[in-house]
């Protein structure tokens, strides 16, 4: 059977499953609402048109690192209308399918919406540096490799969504400001919730076409990248982040790969053959070659940090 059969006739049979993971997703998630979770009375006018104050690096609160992870989160959240064209064209715009990408669009936006609030009420960033970095970003948008493919967009969105609540939520802890903390504590629970409906709709995936599914976890796993890697400035925010340990190697490997492939039972099937054994294969190696990666990753990052303690300088990490 061709891939594309194979897709088609999956759109087509994991309809009641997402019919199912849907109904659950909204018995089980939360109403909440943006402008509760920002300290509007922290704010104050801005320069421009209306004659405000002029932002000052002082005005923030924030340290460094977490207005850069704060700007890194916000605009990957600001691509939304992106990731929603790529993943309505990957999954289908009829029935259950069609109703879940709505709702999940209209959940993610909550996420940019409270994040950009929060930053102009508190003046935690540049705000005209946060507008020019946003226009850029969008006018990039994002383009998936997996163009028209559910199973590789839905193996994708699984990883990402649980990185992206880790992201959040260590962000959060190393804001050293509680409405922070719990303002994306609650964002971060929003995207577990979206991770487990994509982890449980590709869990039925892989029971219907186990070699095909494997296929394409193998693939998003052994080239995955955040969905704003593009952006600019990603390159030098992403080490600092790793360095502070808001998100790591360690981290995507530890909490983020290995619980996903477990809950799929992936080195426990018995059901892969051909390719779909290859597939495994292959993700056994890259595992076991990012895990020696990341062991390095630590030794160094512990070495730098002992540099920076002996110069009399507190690093920046996560306790």
């Amino acid at each position: 059977m061709s891939e594309i059969s194979i897709q088609s006739r999956l759109l087509r049979d994991l309809e009641p499953v997402v019919a199912q993971e849907l109904e659950r997703h909204l018995a089980t998630q939360k109403e909440w609402y943006p402008h509760e979770y920002v300290p509007w009375s922290e704010g104050r006018t801005f320069a421009g048109p209306l004659n405000g104050d002029a932002w000052e690096a002082k005005d923030s609160k924030l340290s460094t690192i977490a207005q850069d992870s704060l700007v890194l989160n916000l605009l990957t959240e600001d691509n939304l209308p992106s990731y929603h064209t790529e993943i309505s064209l990957s999954m289908s715009r009829d029935g259950a399918w069609n109703t879940w990408v709505n709702r999940w669009t209209a959940e993610e936006a909550r996420h940019g919406i409270v994040m950009r609030d929060y930053l102009m009420a508190t003046r935690g960033v540049d705000p005209r540096e946060l507008e020019d970095l946003r226009m850029a970003h969008m006018q990039i948008g994002y383009q998936t490799p997996y163009e028209n493919d559910m199973l590789h967009t839905v193996s994708y969105v699984t990883f990402q969504e649980l990185a992206t609540r880790i992201s959040h939520r260590n962000t959060g802890k190393i804001s050293n400001d509680p409405i922070c903390e719990q303002m994306l504590a609650r964002v971060a629970l929003d995207e577990n919730l979206h991770m487990l409906f994509y982890r449980n709709t590709l869990g039925a995936a892989l029971d219907m076409e186990p070699n095909a599914a494997m296929r394409a976890i193998a693939d998003v796993l052994v080239n995955f990248k955040m969905p704003g890697h593009e952006m600019p400035g990603f390159g030098r925010k992403s080490v600092q982040i790793a360095l502070a340990g808001i998100y790591d190697l360690p981290q995507h490997l530890e909490d983020v790969v290995a619980p996903v492939l477990r809950a799929w039972k992936i080195f426990e099937r018995e059901d892969f053959t051909g390719d779909g054994a290859a597939a495994r294969d292959e993700l056994a190696a890259f595992l076991a070659a990012s895990n020696a990666d990341a062991a390095k990753f630590v030794e160094k990052r512990d070495a730098h940090f002992d540099r920076l303690i002996q110069r009399g300088q507190e690093p920046i990490r996560l306790s």
